[in-house]
């Protein structure tokens, strides 16, 4: 099957070899099975940035993660305050909630809550706190702080960033990404560029959005 997946984050300005896109333009992916219209997200980015100046994070980089995008495509994105453009991105997944682990029954929904043994992803602005070490992937995971209401419960249920061998380094759209209990996964690969990042960023923002 021939997609246009590849469209999802391009723009006139966007490089797909280097994973450098702008955002000023909306964009559009269309395949056999689906089309529609992505999210601008500058205003997103605009308050991320006020955000971050106001409570005194990393206003070098943040994170934003979509999850109101289908869990086969690239949705999280690193963004670049100063270049004003998203300078990586990467699959991500979500919790499973009432689903089975490790199946993709909801990668067009995912299911989201702030509640213990919900197995649910939450949303909000969350604090990249300190790195430790994980039982999955490359073994490294990152504290995540819930600083909004609807995430206030991310630490007490062990919601961190950490890898698994089960993502995907590409895009599988239209198939899903395998989901976990809540915790936002990447790809093995994906983690060591990430874990870098954060080794030389501290206290980055990572929003979780779902649009």
């Amino acid at each position: 099957m021939i997609t246009c997946i590849s469209l999802l984050f391009s723009c006139s300005k966007g490089n797909k070899e280097t994973g450098v896109f702008k955002h000023e333009v909306k964009r559009e992916i269309t395949s056999k099975e689906t089309s529609r219209v992505e999210s601008n997200y500058s205003n997103y980015y605009k308050e991320a940035k006020q955000y971050c100046q106001r409570n005194n994070l990393n206003q070098d980089q943040f994170i934003l993660i979509d999850l109101g995008v289908h869990s086969g495509l690239k949705r999280f994105f690193v963004y670049d305050f100063k270049q004003n453009e998203i300078s990586k991105s990467y699959i991500v997944s979500h919790g499973c909630g009432d689903n089975r682990w490790g199946a993709t029954m909801s990668k067009e929904k995912a299911p989201i809550s702030n509640e213990f043994d919900s197995h649910c992803s939450s949303i909000g602005k969350f604090v990249v706190l300190d790195r430790g070490v994980s039982q999955w992937g490359i073994k490294v995971n990152y504290i995540l702080q819930g600083k909004d209401k609807s995430n206030s419960n991310a630490r007490s249920r062990a919601i961190v960033l950490h890898s698994w061998d089960a993502i995907s380094d590409n895009e599988v759209y239209p198939n899903g990404t395998p989901e976990g209990w809540g915790c936002p996964a990447v790809s093995n690969e994906s983690m060591k560029e990430i874990d870098e990042l954060l080794k030389q960023n501290k206290k980055v923002l990572m929003w979780i959005i779902k649009t």
